[in-house]
């Protein structure tokens, strides 16, 4: 499949420059490191020509190293999405390492994207077959090391001796990169594709110490604009996110000690629109497709300057525009890394928050009991009674499927689709919380 028809199937009409000088780089360099920032479209920029060399047979020739369990589901959601008739299986903790074997054999993919320890894991014990492995990537390798993972990849390295290509990117500068490519192609990108002139940036004065009342007022004025907003430690994720929606704010939360399904429920209804707020620990700063996401809020002020562009490289992603709010409590002040800031008092034009156009539904079934977007956009079209446009979202898992339908038709299709079989299989259709 060629990369005009996977851009087209994936809705993207041209890539931006770094994309295609890092593709013409790839295509010809052993070695080759992408320096550029967090949300430039770092993803794309290596699996375009990745899918291009490999081939549909011969078992899998390509890995692809990630950063956290997110960026593998949605790097492999990204493969799915092309068209491609390479197959391709993620990796990562959090689920029975006995069913990857199980899938891995099932499937003989030509890719496979996973984290670094169940990476290791698997191919230690034999799991994965890495004769053919030719391609070796490494996303988010700064996140990676942030993470503790240096040990994991340099074994992962030592177990690829027939890797003839290596690919590493990464949203900041480090040294450390010698140490896994002596020698290497190199495009730094990290001035030339800043985000800073696009994101405006207030700070927002909270008169107590406890700022949820100015966190609720900053939203209320902001309308039913996309918000994430992060916080320092996974108590406040559950306080902040508890308080707002005790206040009618449609929210979701995420953080690193939640469930694994808890965490896609969560991000499913941000990145659908079922929920416009994401409060979250500094794990959504990384590594997640969230696509035009209007405002940042550091509900708590960023410890260095590297978290705070993080932070910020959620917004403004590609040419778009964004904003970003400090909350700054009376015993605070605004970090000296932090330039241009104007201050900003919230005017809310209305008392209570709108709610989104859609909302989540859960279904009980996935990929592994056959089920496809398809089966789902068909059942709620035709059982259900929704128009083209009452469907939106639509995340098909292993086990499990989630769909946005919009929300003034919930009660009508839930009470439609009561005990109704999807492709004969009885199952749960429900509200996504």
């Amino acid at each position: 499949m060629s990369t005009g028809e996977i851009l087209k199937r994936l809705g993207i009409d041209v890539l931006n420059a770094m994309q295609q000088d890092a593709m013409q780089a790839y295509r010809k360099a052993d070695s080759m490191v992408l320096l550029s920032p967090t949300g430039s479209g770092k993803t794309l920029a290596y699996l375009l020509p990745l899918l291009e060399s490999l081939d549909e047979g011969g078992g899998c020739q390509g890995l692809v190293i990630v950063s956290s369990r997110e960026l593998a589901m949605q790097t492999s959601e990204v493969v799915r999405l092309s068209g491609t008739p390479l197959k391709c299986v993620a990796l990562y903790g959090g689920r029975p390492a006995m069913e990857e074997h199980r899938t891995l054999r099932g499937l003989q993919p030509q890719l496979i994207v996973g984290t670094p320890g169940r990476l290791l894991d698997h191919l230690t014990k034999g799991n994965i077959d890495a004769t053919n492995i030719r391609v070796l990537v490494i996303d988010e390798f700064d996140k990676c090391l942030e993470l503790g993972f240096r040990d994991e990849m340099t074994q992962l390295f030592s177990h690829l001796s027939s890797v003839t290509k290596r690919v590493l990117l990464s949203a900041t500068d480090n040294p450390e990169i010698t140490d896994f490519l002596p020698t290497y192609t190199r495009l730094d990108y990290l001035d030339e594709t800043s985000q800073t002139e696009r994101i405006e940036q207030w700070s927002v004065k909270s008169p107590i110490k406890d700022k949820l009342e100015t966190l609720r007022s900053l939203l209320l004025s902001r309308g039913a604009e996309t918000s994430l907003v992060f916080t320092g430690f996974r108590e406040s994720v559950e306080r902040v996110s508890k308080y707002l929606a005790g206040e009618g704010f449609f929210v979701a939360a995420l953080h690193g000690g939640m469930e694994q399904r808890d965490r896609e429920r969560a991000l499913f209804r941000f990145v659908s629109g079922a929920a416009n707020i994401l409060v979250s620990t500094d794990l959504a700063s990384r590594g997640l497709d969230i696509p035009e996401l209007d405002n940042v809020v550091h509900y708590h002020l960023p410890l260095n300057e590297q978290a705070f562009v993080h932070r910020n490289g959620r917004t403004a992603r590609w040419d778009k525009t964004g904003q970003s709010y400090l909350l700054v409590g009376p015993e605070e002040a605004i970090p000296g890394f932090v330039r241009d800031v104007r201050p900003y008092t919230p005017s809310p034009s209305a008392s209570r928050p709108m709610p989104p156009l859609w909302e989540s539904l859960y279904i009980g079934k996935g990929k592994k009991d056959k089920l496809s977007r398809g089966d789902i956009a068909g059942l709620f079209m035709k059982a259900g009674g929704l128009g083209k446009e009452d469907v939106g979202r639509i995340d098909v898992r292993d086990h499990h499927s989630y769909v946005a339908v919009c929300r003034d038709r919930t009660e009508d299709v839930l009470r439609r689709l009561k005990g109704l079989k999807i492709k004969g299989m009885k199952t749960i259709i429900e509200r996504t919380r």
